[in-house]
């Protein structure tokens, strides 16, 4: 089996925001936005699709996993330093999208944005915003695949990485790759916990 990571393309956001709302099936966080299992992959898609389009792209940090027949699997989306945050602009342009995908809870959508930007690292770093892989596709590579790729890079740049994690259960795997837990947060007054995760370049890590 030969793994392959490229960098994503517009053409690419529908297949690969479906992939992640997938992903992100049994997410806590996804949950909590979008109670209805039958709806969540679909909804939490289109908040992919349009944080990916009116932000992410851009940048060229946004990257996708194809399997042998060329089928995207995985995604990764990331930030590079100093782009981390939306702009004005952009959460104007993302305004539509996010409502029709997350309706009557979009009010806490953006509290909870508020307050992790409230407590996000202001030291240049890559970001992780979100990175999954199709639950028939885990196991086998792609995951890793989709972080050193990126993680590589931060080691040869000697940028250090950040992320967040909603599931209590994906700490261990990223401390794997050398993040390590910083703090726990409830953004959302007693819903899901969020691990904030920090990651030291490799010739600079303890």
């Amino acid at each position: 089996m030969q793994v392959t990571v490229r960098p994503a393309a517009g053409s690419d956001i529908p297949e690969l925001a479906r992939v992640l709302g997938i992903a992100f099936l049994d997410d806590p966080v996804a949950a909590y936005f979008v109670p209805d299992a039958n709806v969540r992959a679909e909804r939490m898609a289109l908040v992919y699709a349009t944080l990916t389009r009116t932000h992410f792209l851009r940048y060229g940090g946004v990257e996708v996993a194809e399997d042998d027949a060329g089928a995207i699997v995985g995604a990764a989306v990331w930030a590079p330093p100093g782009h981390w945050h939306a702009s004005t602009a952009d959460s104007l342009r993302a305004a539509p999208g996010m409502i029709r995908a997350l309706r009557g809870r979009i009010r806490l959508g953006g509290r909870m944005a508020e307050r992790m930007a409230a407590v996000h690292p202001r030291e240049p770093h890559w970001y992780l915003a979100f990175i999954g892989t199709l639950p028939a596709a885990r196991g086998r590579g792609y995951g890793q695949a989709l972080l050193n790729s990126r993680l590589n890079r931060c080691d040869a740049e000697g940028v250090p990485a950040y992320l967040e994690s909603s599931k209590a259960d994906n700490v261990p795997y990223y401390e794997r790759f050398g993040f390590v837990r910083t703090a726990e947060y409830d953004f959302t007054d007693g819903g899901p916990l969020i691990w904030s995760m920090w990651r030291a370049p490799a010739d600079r890590a303890d």
